[in-house]
């Protein structure tokens, strides 16, 4: 391949994703020194386009970081009313008392929030301290330093032809150095991923572990909606063949969030996450909720499950990873956004130190200790064990023996179990199709369930049919060869976005890869059985545009 000459800029530190632990990072880095140059680099169309969570914020973060955010006028406007646990059957459910439940899971305190919107206001509290953002900014490769340390990112390629070769139009991008760079992409960034291999950041922990999380925002009608009530459940439609469970979160102007999370580590080829979760809205609980409003919508992405054990070295010579680029979140409580942004807080304050002290380039190793030995590390080392727990023995014992963990952990701090392992990766565990039996899922009704397409059109996702595929496949023969006869091909499942299908039968069989209906959830990277998905960036500004999810 021809070198491509492209212009640099310098800055003292480079950001990659306006989430809220690259943008926590950014407010900080500021703070404590105006002078600093700081960019943030956002790969959606705008601030805010690409986040999706649940969202219930504990705001010990924000607390941190701006503690007159109600005074600046952070959307933080609904607060909790009251936490519901539910253990649902196919015609009833089971409500599992509050005071049985761990301290931890008490919402008390916290708020209902759409996570884009909050992305948006700190967008603009870091801009009023001088920080540079620029949305619609792919990052697309790193840069190294002669000594083999990360110096910047190139950002801001376009106009690549569908072979890879540049177009008429194509612009090669900059590159933007930094003496640290900053890694906040999300769940299995691309080159958060590089980082981890290339520094071996993952040695001596344990498999990172991964859910799928969807989403859909619902207008109902407002003699059912109650503001701040918060509801999860547990069981039917997954059972026994995967773990996971919904959440249900009333926000303000008569609408929920209805989300449903799949645990990635599933055995049986044939499930369909996706159609679980349309399932699922026909419980009764859930249908007579919903019944009579409408949808607004749509989206899924990734979740982070592995937690302390399967936290990587966070920091690597030139940067280092924030929020679920090194995976913060705490499974049981379902929150990761508060750990996202102490992240950025202490990646900054370990950054500007650094600064300071004249260096740059190097493993700030003050950063890594803040992470697994401060407020974060001891938020997750205390639910260690309730994800091993139900990857191994199902969701009764864990919620009996990982409740018990947690009341251990909670009033001793101390677990009698230790600190139990994950195992195998997500990929690793799915089993071949001749083990199990394919699932009937019923036909969506188009009132409470919609097909993958329907859906689709609700995440306001785009991306120029003319580029290069973002989703490359390492060998081109495996979907046929391998995965199609020893799996069933499950990439046809798990996408919640429709994006891969078999087209044709026998010999004329071919694997299609419709990869402009791709939310950038990267299952597939995560839970491919044979490994040979390639999840990258496509060019910026494209993919979802959620409005407020």
């Amino acid at each position: 391949m021809t070198h491509i000459e492209r212009e640099a800029m310098e800055y003292d530190v480079v950001i990659v994703g306006a989430g809220p632990a690259g943008l926590s990072a950014a407010i900080r880095l500021k703070q404590l020194d105006a002078d600093l140059s700081v960019v943030v680099l956002e790969k959606g169309s705008e601030v805010g386009a690409h986040i999706l969570s649940g969202a219930v914020l504990d705001p010990i973060g924000l607390n941190r970081l701006i503690p007159d955010w109600k005074e600046r006028g952070a959307p933080l406007n609904v607060p909790v009313i009251g936490d519901n646990f539910y253990m649902l059957g196919a015609a009833g459910q089971i409500r599992i008392p509050n005071a049985i439940m761990p301290p931890l899971m008490d919402n008390h305190g916290n708020y209902v929030v759409s996570m884009a919107n909050v992305c948006r206001w700190m967008a603009g509290q870091a801009e009023a301290l001088g920080v540079e953002i620029f949305p619609g900014m792919s990052c697309s490769e790193l840069v190294y330093a002669g000594d083999g340390s990360v110096k910047g990112v190139v950002a801001g390629e376009f106009g690549k032809q569908a072979d890879g070769t540049p177009g008429p139009n194509y612009e090669p991008g900059m590159e933007l150095h930094g003496k640290y760079v900053l890694l906040g992409e999300g769940v299995r960034g691309s080159l958060s991923k590089q980082v981890i291999a290339k520094y071996d950041l993952a040695k001596g922990r344990e498999p990172q572990k991964y859910g799928l999380g969807m989403k859909e925002i619902w207008e109902i009608d407002p003699a059912k909606h109650q503001a701040g009530k918060v509801t999860h459940t547990m069981g039917w439609p997954l059972e026994g063949n995967a773990g996971g469970g919904s959440f249900i979160y009333h926000l303000d102007k008569n609408q929920v969030y209805v989300g449903f999370v799949v645990h990635l580590n599933y055995k049986n080829p044939y499930l369909f996450p996706y159609m679980e979760f349309q399932r699922f809205k026909h419980h009764p609980m859930v249908a007579e909720l919903l019944k009579g409003g409408k949808r607004v919508t749509y989206g899924a992405r990734a979740i982070t499950e592995g937690g302390y054990q399967s936290i990587p070295q966070t920091a690597f010579p030139g940067g280092a990873l924030l929020g679920c680029s090194a995976g913060l979140v705490n499974v049981p409580r379902i929150k990761g956004n508060h750990n996202a942004m102490l992240s950025g807080i202490h990646a900054a304050e370990a950054a500007v130190e650094a600064i300071k002290a004249g260096r740059s380039g190097d493993v700030l190793a003050a950063y890594d200790l803040a992470i697994h030995e401060g407020e974060i590390g001891k938020d997750l080392k205390r639910v260690r064990n309730v994800k091993p727990l139900w990857s191994r023995y199902g969701l009764l014992a864990s919620l009996g023996l990982g409740g018990f963990d947690m009341w251990t952990n909670n009033l001793f701090g101390l677990s009698l179990l230790g600190t139990l392992k994950h195992g195998k990766t997500d990929a690793a565990a799915t089993e071949p199709a001749k083990r199990h039996k394919p699932i009937d899922y019923p036909k969506p009704d188009g009132k409470l369930s919609f097909d993958r397409l329907t859906n689709i059109a609700f995440s306001g996702t785009n991306h120029d049919p003319d580029q290069p595929c973002h989703l490359t496949l390492k060998d081109a023969s495996v979907p046929i060869g391998v995965n199609l006869p020893k799996y069933a091909e499950p990439a046809q499942r798990y996408c919640p976005a429709g994006v891969y299908e078999i087209v044709g039968e026998g010999a004329d069989a071919k694997f299609q890869i419709n990869f402009q209906n791709c939310v950038h959830c990267k299952t597939c990277d995560i839970k491919d059985p044979s490994q040979n998905i390639v999840w990258k960036v496509p060019q910026g500004g494209d993919g979802p545009n959620y409005p407020n999810m």
